[in-house]
């Protein structure tokens, strides 16, 4: 196995981990930063007096957080207030391997296919069955081999 396969192997572990780890994530109807601080028992004023801003900075982060349009950097500073740490994640929804898989088999078969229209203009046409075969075996090399070129569009 070469240097680049066990680095990518690891990163592909890392990703995976976090994707389990947070299977059951849920964003709370009210934000996180409204329902940490009132689990905490927190109003408004007082988070914006540890944080020294007004009270119409905390309501406007926390509505800033539902609509999407909230900083990170206005995240970690509104949990710190809150005696909190902000982490943020980027998970896929699959495991990493089968996303790999299904785009390698995008992309076989548009190899495959621009190749089977060239073969057929030159009347020599391959069935499905040896078709549905080729794609599988680029498939499977295409993940083997894991060029730069995996997600660029179309061939």
């Amino acid at each position: 196995m070469s240097i680049k396969t066990i680095v990518q192997v690891q990163y592909q572990d890392i990703v995976n981990r976090a994707r389990e780890s947070t299977r059951d994530y849920f964003v709370p109807k009210e934000g996180w930063l409204r329902t940490v601080r009132k689990a905490l028992n927190m109003s408004g004023v007082q988070l914006a007096r540890r944080l020294r801003v007004t009270k119409a900075s905390v309501s406007n982060a926390e509505k800033a957080e539902l609509e999407g349009r909230i900083t990170i950097k206005k995240m970690e500073h509104m949990a710190e207030g809150m005696g909190c740490k902000f982490v943020y994640f980027i998970v896929p929804e699959k495991p990493v391997n089968e996303i790999l898989l299904e785009q390698a088999k995008k992309k076989a078969e548009a190899i495959v296919a621009q190749a089977s229209n060239q073969m057929a203009l030159e009347d020599q046409t391959l069935s499905n069955e040896r078709l549905k075969f080729e794609v599988e075996r680029l498939q499977y090399e295409l993940l083997r081999e894991m060029p730069s070129d995996l997600w660029d569009d179309g061939k």
